[in-house]
């Protein structure tokens, strides 16, 4: 769970901007994504197999 408390002298528009710096860092964002629609297994492998390094 991601909290941002949000200060008296400070402005909605900071703290969206420190919220969404947040869960940036943390990789929810990317998760999400990755998880927004099915992927089949042979994709899964393919994509695997992309992420890994080449050898000579």
């Amino acid at each position: 769970m991601i909290y941002v408390s949000v200060q008296n002298s400070e402005s909605i528009d900071q703290a969206l901007k420190r919220f969404n710096l947040k869960i940036a860092q943390s990789g929810l964002l990317r998760e999400l994504k990755d998880h927004a629609h099915y992927e089949k297994p042979s994709e899964k492998r393919r994509k695997a197999a992309r992420k890994r390094p080449q050898r000579s």
